[in-house]
């Protein structure tokens, strides 16, 4: 391995870089920290470009041959991660997006917490859904607080981002879908009219919930029962109920 020892290094630089948008979108490429993230990146689709390790875990880690990989001290590594206790590995991930294909989708209009965002990819990955599809003005799917949330799901659930979701539903109407909003004045999930072999969920945007150009896209309008004194679910709670119900359906 190479070694680079100053946080002024033009390398270091940009991967220092890579925690904010910004960076991400100038260079295309994303960081994931961690034994667990370094190992699904390797194994996936996605082009890792550089492994990079901290001094003190040099001798932890067996490292591919065909992947650039470079030395660190421990206070340049720690510089470059967004988790308080760095593990002592991280790759610089090309980014990878791609139109989403299917017959089970999720949208997500505009979900902007980056927990809630990580967590409802890592439960369409498990739900077995075919992907998901993002506003623009969704939180980053490759930020550090969405990856890890993600669990590692970001390499797995296709994700592709759109700048106009009322249209990309719109496009999905016209070929069939069945398109379901979750919102509070919908019809009861559970006795929902069926939505054939393709559907698109969508999640609406915590505070204001599914927007009124996206609501006129939908076929169906539903809403989960409340019978306890609560008014709602967090997003990602219910977007992981509904994900579940909606393949049960499929076995």
């Amino acid at each position: 391995m190479d070694s680079l020892t100053s946080l002024k290094n033009p390398k270091v630089m940009a991967w220092r870089s890579l925690k904010e948008r910004k960076g991400r979108r100038e260079t295309g490429c994303f960081l994931v920290e961690g034994r667990k993230m370094v190992e699904e990146a390797l194994a996936s689709a996605f082009s890792v470009e550089t492994l990079l390790v901290s001094e003190s875990h040099a001798a932890d880690f067996s490292l591919p041959e065909d992947v650039p990989a470079y030395l660190l001290p421990d206070h340049v590594f720690a510089a470059l991660c967004d988790t308080k206790t760095p593990q002592g590995i991280a790759a610089v991930v090309r980014m990878r997006t791609a139109p989403v294909t299917g017959s089970c989708l999720l949208a997500l209009d505009d979900v902007q917490d980056p927990g809630n965002v990580g967590t409802i990819l890592r439960t369409a990955d498990a739900a077995g859904f075919d992907g998901v599809l993002l506003s623009d003005k969704c939180a980053d799917v490759f930020s550090p607080k969405v990856l890890r949330a993600t669990m590692g799901s970001i390499f797995r659930m296709p994700v592709e981002i759109t700048d106009h979701l009322p249209h990309a539903l719109h496009q999905l109407r016209e070929d069939g879908w069945s398109i379901l909003s979750s919102q509070l004045d919908g019809t009861p999930f559970f006795r929902r009219e069926p939505v054939g072999e393709k559907f698109c969920l969508i999640i609406g945007n915590e505070g204001n919930g599914v927007s009124p150009a996206v609501q006129a896209e939908a076929t169906h309008r539903l809403r989960l029962p409340m019978r306890g004194g609560a008014e709602s679910l967090n997003a990602a709670i219910a977007a992981g109920i509904m994900m579940y119900d909606l393949m049960r359906d499929k076995e």
